[in-house]
């Protein structure tokens, strides 16, 4: 538990901090684009308030899975996590649509990127969404809502890196074909991440057995198990983005030790397979046809 609320009290940190860090940023973007005429800054400042956006939607979702269960949402807001990296991945690839649309448009309409400024400010969008991005890199790999953040911020800085390196070369070779083809290589590059996270959203929301799971292992343990006969109505599902939830049904041969083994039960399902809420119901062999759930009695 401990370990636990360092872990939300680190993300709060980051989210604070990226989100702080990109107001500022879109506010100073949005200046220059108007100082210097440039709707390129103008609308890449408006991408970046989405961004800022999204960071506040994941933000308010690990702030709500926090709260506690009440009689009404037994589970709590959990799986407000699982919306949010959801939206979060669709919202991701409309605006790589956005930037293909437009990288299209400038293969048969070419122009240049304006002057000095834009490369600058592109620059410092680098460092700032490298930054954000590394506050997240660590809890992305086991939250699919921080790793929803990270991907936003991430594709932000290559796609930053890629306005600065296509203003350099058209700057200084005169090629305009660099810009929209710079730009389709960073989206394809992206969309993999994306993909994956709109997958990986999907499944949870459906209660799909979450990724990194092993149902075989989890099936070979629950049988295996002294005086078990047979298992049923298994269920492997997330309650979060970073929560496993397990339901079984054990029909056992004799019930002398069975009851006083659920919390060795739970706790070697805890700690060998990552499943955080085990609920274990026993049945004698005697009633098991009897369980209107024991519809397979697969094994």
């Amino acid at each position: 538990m401990h370990e636990h609320r360092h872990e939300i009290t680190g993300h709060n940190r980051a989210f604070a901090i990226g989100v702080a860090l990109n107001v500022v940023f879109v506010l100073v973007e949005l200046g220059y684009g108007i100082s210097a005429e440039s709707l390129a800054l103008i609308a890449d400042a408006g991408h970046n308030l989405s961004d800022v956006i999204s960071l506040l939607l994941a933000w308010g979702a690990a702030a709500l899975a926090a709260k506690a269960a009440t009689e009404r949402r037994t589970y709590g807001f959990r799986k407000v996590t699982i919306m949010a990296s959801l939206i979060s991945a669709v919202m991701l690839l409309v605006a790589l649509g956005a930037i293909t649309w437009e990288a299209i448009g400038r293969f048969f309409d070419p122009k240049p990127v304006e002057g000095m400024i834009v490369i600058v400010v592109a620059a410092i969008g680098v460092v700032i969404n490298s930054i954000t991005a590394l506050l997240f890199v660590s809890g992305q790999k086991h939250d699919l809502n921080i790793r929803g953040a990270f991907l936003h911020m991430a594709a932000d800085a290559v796609v930053s890196l890629g306005v600065v390196v296509a203003g350099v070369l058209i700057m200084i070779k005169g090629w305009l074909w660099v810009d929209p083809v710079i730009s389709l290589v960073i989206v394809a590059v992206i969309i993999i991440g994306t993909w994956n996270l709109l997958r990986d959203s999907t499944l949870l929301a459906i209660d799909a057995v979450p990724k990194g799971i092993d149902m075989s292992g989890i099936k070979e343990y629950l049988i295996g198990l002294e005086n078990v006969d047979q298992i049923h109505d298994l269920h492997v599902w997330a309650l979060s983005t970073t929560e496993v939830a397990l339901t079984v049904h054990l029909v056992i041969k004799d019930d002398s030790s069975a009851i006083h083994g659920v919390h060795n039960m739970q706790r070697h399902l805890h700690d060998h397979f990552g499943i955080e809420h085990a609920t274990i119901q026993i049945e004698k062999q005697v009633t098991a046809n009897n369980c209107i759930l024991n519809k397979s009695q697969c094994k």
